[in-house]
């Protein structure tokens, strides 16, 4: 009887907290309030920044204007087409860290950090916007959220669903920390490759939308594939195939290119 209740709680739950992805339409589960997220990451944010060597450079200007002008575009693009509330509590922030690592993230409320590993392979502006159109998308997707989600209907059961999306629950925090391994160097959730592809093409929109021109993804992500040498880079790590990858960007292009607007 017990097991009885709990499918058909973790049914309702699930139909009550499905959601839909802007500009892809998939349905996806999110469980725990987004502004504990936000305010879990706004903390652990500062706390990484402490731990590493941000730089004040033309490097981090350049990181800066890429991601003031992306945020700018997306929010416009969200508050027109009835998604407002995917950037409520959004407080953005763009920070460059000293580090050999080839990885980028963003974190739930817009905070995002690039690693002086991946610059040379953006090779300017352009490279740039490819990377920060994918990590904002992560984070405007709310695929955190999401797997977090999965993760407690797995192994907490719907009896503790109530208790891990409370409020202030030291449950969700236990979650968050596990979830975004912020004790690491990365500091980043492992994404399911679901995931990664749908921030692929979120990107090269939210990057048309700014007027970075979303082909040069394309290059981009051959550059990556390129210097992974044995071990690929850490953004790389869930993604699907290099190969695999950059078909699916050239059959998204079509789409892409309709928001896109050159900035003179």
């Amino acid at each position: 009887m017990r097991i009885k209740v709990s499918a058909i709680i973790i049914v309702i739950l699930t139909l009550w907290s499905c959601v839909k992805v802007p500009i892809t339409g998939r349905k996806q589960m999110k469980l725990l309030p987004e502004s504990e997220l936000i305010t879990m990451a706004n903390a652990q944010y500062a706390e990484f920044l402490t731990a590493n060597q941000v730089l004040n450079n033309s490097q981090a200007a350049q990181v800066k204007r890429v991601g003031d002008r992306i945020a700018k575009a997306v929010e416009k693009f969200l508050t027109k087409e009835g998604h407002g509330k995917r950037i409520e509590g959004y407080q953005w922030e763009f920070n460059l860290v000293k580090d050999s690592l080839v990885n980028a993230w963003c974190m739930p409320g817009g905070k995002v950090v690039f690693y002086t590993g991946i610059l040379p392979v953006c090779q300017g502006d352009e490279g740039i916007a490819v990377v920060m159109g994918h990590e904002i998308a992560h984070a405007i997707a709310r695929h955190g959220n999401e797997r977090m989600s999965q993760g407690l209907l797995v192994n907490l059961g719907a009896a503790s669903i109530g208790v891990a999306t409370s409020q202030n629950s030291e449950m969700t925090q236990q979650i968050f920390n596990q979830s975004y391994g912020l004790a690491s160097t990365l500091g980043m959730l492992k994404y399911s490759r679901k995931h990664e592809s749908e921030a692929d093409k979120l990107g090269l929109v939210f990057m048309a939308l700014a007027g970075y021109n979303p082909e040069t993804a394309v290059g981009f992500w051959q550059r990556m594939s390129e210097g992974g040498g044995v071990r690929p880079p850490e953004i790389l790590s869930t993604h699907p195939s290099s190969e695999t990858r950059i078909e699916e960007i050239k059959k998204f292009l079509p789409e892409a290119k309709k928001y896109y607007k050159p900035v003179n």
